[in-house]
């Protein structure tokens, strides 16, 4: 459908090597976008995304970067934006997980999962949202979770860090709109990544019993509402968190 159409457009995706954010970078790809995405510390698959879509007649460009790092973060915008010419779509995917109940939670696990989270959405976004008020139009797409809204036990780091998402993203979306340039966020419930692997049996089990459809996301059933939110049709959408969760939790 033409409304869902990227074609001319140039995206960004931050940890856009695997899981929802690689699946992110193949659909924008597929739909016409030209696309460079970063990850940290996960070559391999990049490497292996890129020359699969490469394969495909895609063009997608992966570079190494921390975006907890601010140095790091300015070297790869520069590149991004010398690699695509400017950036209409920024979609902040980069994430860690890492479960641990608050009593035994250091500074230095509670300064890493807010740095890569939110930190780095912001790091990232303050290199082209002013380009994309400039020009008139864009599309930021942060990435919250449906923990933000409904909590959890040895995550408050975790929560707190995709909580500040969603209030970043409902600010700078009054920011935005008035030029054009929408700003929103998706709430993904629990899907099938690294992330929910680390987790043990007695939790999945626990969690599959919540979910009123009884199983856990695919990427590929998370990906679509991002492009939504980045194409003409999603253009009436502004500082909202769309939360594709099989039902666990109802907003």
């Amino acid at each position: 459908m033409k409304e869902f159409s990227l074609e001319g457009r140039t995206a960004l995706v931050t940890g856009g090597s695997r899981g929802i954010g690689g699946e992110v970078v193949e659909l924008f790809a597929r739909y016409g976008a030209r696309v460079a995405f970063c990850h940290y510390g996960d070559g391999a698959n990049a490497a292996a995304l890129e020359a699969r879509l490469a394969t495909a007649g895609h063009e997608v460009h992966g570079k190494e970067c921390d975006v907890a790092d601010e140095a790091a973060v300015d070297e790869m915008a520069d590149w991004a934006k010398r690699t695509l010419g400017h950036v209409d779509i920024l979609v902040n995917m980069a994430g860690i997980g890492g479960d641990k109940p608050f009593v035994d939670l250091s500074v230095a696990d509670w300064d890493r999962m807010i740095g890569v989270h939110l930190r780095g959405t912001f790091l990232v976004t303050r290199h082209f949202f002013g380009p994309m008020l400039e020009k008139g139009w864009g599309r930021v797409i942060n990435c919250s979770s449906q923990l933000a809204y409904r909590g959890a036990p040895n995550l408050a780091h975790y929560v707190a860090a995709k909580a500040g998402i969603a209030g970043f993203t409902r600010a700078l979306s009054y920011e935005g709109a008035p030029h054009g340039v929408t700003v929103n966020a998706i709430a993904p419930g629990a899907t099938e990544t690294v992330l929910l692997n680390g987790l043990t049996e007695e939790w999945r089990a626990m969690k599959l019993r919540e979910i009123p459809l009884g199983r856990f996301g695919e990427v590929s059933e998370i990906a679509p509402t991002i492009l939504l939110l980045a194409s003409d049709a999603g253009a009436f959408y502004v500082g909202q968190t769309l939360s594709p969760n099989g039902g666990d939790i109802m907003m």
